[in-house]
């Protein structure tokens, strides 16, 4: 049985950091590309990071380029996303999503966790 379990999220102040957690169980996250998506309030999912199998190489959203970064830990079968000078407009809701692909619309995953909010206020 395939599950994603978030953690890490809460409140910090602008310039700030997090570092989310999602543990996998049912499946290897090696074995598959892996991401992570976020939804803001009143507004559609966006994708953020993907880091892929082979030689887990990553990429990532412009709006987030260069102040996150996305890995896993193979040993532990989890998957993080450290996000440093964190801004207002990255509150929303995160998950991270098995095999997400970038479609009109939105984002389309096989499965995902159920979120850990990000709040970033003063």
């Amino acid at each position: 049985q395939v599950q994603l379990v978030e953690s890490g999220g809460g409140l910090v102040q602008p310039g700030g950091s997090l570092r989310l957690s999602c543990a996998a169980s049912g499946f290897t996250v090696s074995s598959y590309s892996m991401g992570w998506v976020r939804q803001a309030p009143g507004k559609g999912p966006e994708w953020v990071s993907t880091i892929r199998t082979a030689g887990g190489s990553t990429i990532y959203a412009d709006s987030v380029k260069g102040r996150f970064t996305i890995s896993r830990d193979n040993a532990k079968n989890t998957l993080f996303l450290q996000m440093n000078s964190l801004k207002p407009e990255d509150t929303a809701l995160y998950y991270c999503a098995r095999r997400p692909v970038v479609r009109v619309g939105g984002v389309q995953y096989d499965y995902r966790g159920q979120g850990t909010q990000v709040t970033v206020s003063s």
